[in-house]
C-alpha cells in the first residue's frame, strides 16, 4: 500500500469515528500517523531530479502569494496592481508558471506572485499543487482569491489544502516547549488547565513518532492537533488575507455579509471596485514598520 493509499485510508478512519472521550486517544494516534505520511510525501520532490520550478528570487520589502482556483482573477489582480502583465483569460489554467510583480505602496516594495491555479488533491501532487504551495510557504503573507459566487466551496477546499503540507492560516505557534532528550523518559508538565490532552494522549503521541524521552510543557491549553505541529516542527504559520472577487455578480445584502467576515475583503477586479481598501488591508495584515534614520549631528566644538 502506497502513501497516498495510507494517507486515504486513515482520513477515512478518522472521518467516521465519532469524538467523544472514548475514542480520544484513538484519533490522536490516527492524527499523528496522518501527519507521519504527509510529510513523507513532501520527501521524494526533494530528492528527486532538479527541474522546472515556480520559485523566483525574494525581492523587495514583503513577498505576497496569490493563491486560488483557477479562473477566479488572479492575473487580473496582479496586472491591475503592479506594473505587470500577466495573461488573463476566460478559460482555466492560463497562468502556467509564477509570475512576480511588484506593488509600490507607502514608499514600500511589495513582491506579489501570481501562481498558477490550484486544484482539489494539490497537496498529493495534482496539477503540480507541491510546487506551487511550496513557494507558498516563503511568502510574508497569503492573499486567498475567491469567487464570490463560490466562496464557501473554494475557501473550505483551499484552507483543507493548505493545511495538509503544513502551512497555518491567521494563526499563532501553539504556545508548547517540547525538546527531545536522550534518557529520562517522557516529562509532562503544564502550567494551565487543560481541558483537550492528558499525559496519556501525549505519551501515545509521542511513541507514534518513536519518541521515548522528551520533555513537553504546555503554556497554553492546545490540542492534540497543535502538539503534533510542535513535535513536526515544519509548520508555517502566515496571516491570510481573503480576496472575494466578482462581487458585481452578486447581491448587495451577501456582498456586505462577505465583507463583514473577518480577514476579508470584497472586489471586483473587472470594474476595479475597492482595490484602494485591499492595499490598505495588506499594509495592515503585512505589519511592515517604517524606520526613519536621522543624520548624526557633527562633533562639539568646545
Amino acid at each position: 500500500m502506497g502513501i497516498l493509499e495510507k494517507i486515504s485510508e486513515i482520513e477515512k478512519e478518522i472521518a467516521r469515528t465519532q469524538k467523544n472521550k472514548a475514542t480520544e486517544y484513538h484519533l490522536g494516534v490516527l492524527k499523528a500517523k496522518l501527519a507521519k505520511y504527509r510529510a513523507q510525501l513532501l520527501e521524494p520532490s526533494k530528492k528527486s531530479e532538479k527541474g522546472e520550478g515556480f520559485d523566483v528570487l525574494k525581492s523587495g520589502d514583503a513577498r505576497v502569494a496569490l493563491i486560488g482556483f483557477p479562473s477566479v482573477g488572479k492575473s487580473t489582480l496582479l496586472s491591475t496592481l503592479t506594473q505587470t502583465e500577466s495573461e488573463a483569460a476566460s478559460y482555466e489554467f492560463t497562468t502556467l508558471t509564477c509570475i512576480p510583480g511588484v506593488i509600490e505602496y507607502k514608499g514600500a516594495n511589495i513582491q506579489l506572485l501570481d501562481l498558477p491555479g490550484i486544484i482539489e488533491g494539490a497537496s498529493q501532487g495534482k496539477g503540480r499543487g507541491r510546487q506551487v504551495i511550496a513557494v507558498a510557504r516563503t511568502a510574508d503573507l497569503v492573499l486567498m482569491m475567491l469567487d464570490a459566487t463560490k466562496q464557501d466551496v473554494q475557501k473550505g477546499l483551499l484552507e483543507k489544502e493548505l493545511e495538509s503540507v503544513g502551512i497555518r492560516l491567521n494563526k499563532t505557534k501553539p504556545n508548547i516547549y517540547f525538546k527531545v532528550k536522550k534518557g529520562g523518559g517522557i516529562a509532562f508538565n503544564s502550567t494551565c488547565p487543560l481541558t483537550k490532552v492528558d499525559e496519556k494522549l501525549v505519551q501515545m503521541i509521542l511513541h507514534e513518532y518513536k519518541i521515548f524521552n522528551a520533555e513537553v510543557l504546555f503554556r497554553e491549553d492546545c490540542t492534540a492537533d497543535e502538539l503534533i505541529d510542535v513535535i513536526s516542527a515544519n509548520r508555517v504559520y502566515l496571516p491570510c488575507v481573503y480576496v472575494y472577487n466578482k462581487i458585481d455578480q452578486i447581491s448587495m445584502e451577501e456582498v456586505d455579509r462577505i465583507a463583514r467576515q473577518p480577514f476579508s475583503v470584497v472586489v471586483s477586479c473587472n470594474m476595479k471596485l475597492n482595490l484602494d481598501y485591499l492595499l490598505e488591508s495588506l499594509w495592515e495584515y503585512l505589519s511592515l514598520i517604517r524606520v526613519y534614520t536621522k543624520k548624526a549631528r557633527p562633533a562639539s566644538r568646545f
